[in-house]
């Protein structure tokens, strides 16, 4: 009789995947645990909710992952803040209906499991569901020999949050006159990476050490600065202020987010030169030789959060948000829309 095979034979070190969970239970719980209930290693993660001030309750879900941003962490070697990435790319999907996020699971997937970079790669999802006011409740991390290449790894996060059916945000407000609020993103985000790549790599020839004068630092620091959770600065303005509709800038940028939101009666009126478009983006479009409209629909250009208000509530929002340290700029206002006009204009 032949030697008899092991999972371990394969490719699949439940051993190793055994130490991992254990390192997972303790940084699941540095994250806020209101709510939760057990630890993980469950078949599912509890949480209890509390409705007490909550009249009618609705639970708001959201998946993503960081697209090929990924590809910049493997090239750099860098994995402790692409889990600030995932956590971000579902929180502020969530709060711009007016949820407050509740909790977070991640699904990591590797071909052969590393616990070092698996670990970095936690401790960002935490320190991300930190600064989103959620828990890290579970999760999936799976080993799959020959799915993967060596030293890479997927990526993906499931968040829930939660509303009152009354304060749901959902765009039924904004009317004429309203003016539309950016708030700054810090660079790329996690939206656009296949383009940055086919310019920076494949058409420039640049390494990811390459250091940029514009910029200040190398192209791998600058593409890894991770996506800006804006949690907890509209959780902020939705307390005391109104907010009508709130656009979380992803894939589509401005235009093609924005029309997710505003009423079909409305068009966003945006001024292309109100606020400072970060470097990166200038470099980009030089390099790529990318038209003003391809880069609009495909990058945040500087813009990582819209929020429309009414008009004679914009001055105390920025106020409110220069308190808070944010970087905000009025960038355009609400018109009615004729006939069949863009719902969205650069002027």
């Amino acid at each position: 009789m032949s030697n008899p095979l092991t999972y371990a034979d394969s490719g699949v070190d439940i051993d190793k995947a055994n130490k991992l969970v254990d390192r997972i239970k303790d940084i699941a719980k540095s994250t806020p645990r209101t709510g939760v209930m057990g630890e993980i290693g469950g078949f599912g993660g509890l949480y209890s909710l509390n409705l007490s001030n909550v009249a009618n309750p609705v639970l708001v879900s959201s998946t993503d992952g960081v697209g090929t941003k990924l590809k910049i962490a493997f090239m750099m070697d860098k994995h402790d803040t692409i889990g600030i990435d995932l956590v971000a790319m579902c929180v502020n999907d969530i709060i711009v209906q007016g949820a407050k996020p509740l909790f977070f699971l991640d699904y990591l997937a590797m071909g052969t499991l590393n616990n070092e970079v698996a670990e970095k790669i936690l401790l960002g999802i935490a320190q991300g569901c930190n600064q989103a006011g959620c828990a890290l409740i579970g999760g999936e991390t799976a080993e799959m020999p020959g799915l993967y290449q060596n030293g890479e790894y997927d990526l993906s996060g499931f968040a829930v949050g939660l509303v009152d059916n009354d304060k749901i945000i959902d765009g039924s407000y904004i009317r004429n006159n309203h003016k539309l609020i950016g708030l700054a993103s810090n660079g790329v985000h996690s939206n656009g990476f296949s383009l940055v790549r086919k310019i920076f790599f494949d058409k420039c020839k640049y390494d990811i050490h390459t250091r940029l004068d514009d910029l200040g630092t190398t192209l791998g620091e600058e593409l890894l600065k991770p996506t800006i959770i804006y949690v907890p600065t509209i959780i902020s303005l939705l307390r005391d202020l109104p907010v009508h509709g709130l656009v979380h800038i992803t894939g589509g940028g401005i235009d093609e987010n924005i029309t997710r939101v505003i009423p079909e009666t409305c068009k966003a009126i945006i001024h292309k030169d109100a606020w400072d478009v970060p470097p990166v983006f200038k470099i980009l479009q030089r390099e790529g030789s990318v038209s003003d409209k391809e880069m609009q629909r495909t990058f945040n250009n500087g813009i990582g959060m819209v929020i429309a208000v009414p008009e004679t509530s914009a001055q105390d929002v920025m106020d409110r948000l220069v308190v808070m340290n944010e970087n905000a700029y009025v960038i355009g206002e609400i018109e009615t829309r004729e006939n069949d006009e863009p719902q969205v204009q650069w002027v």
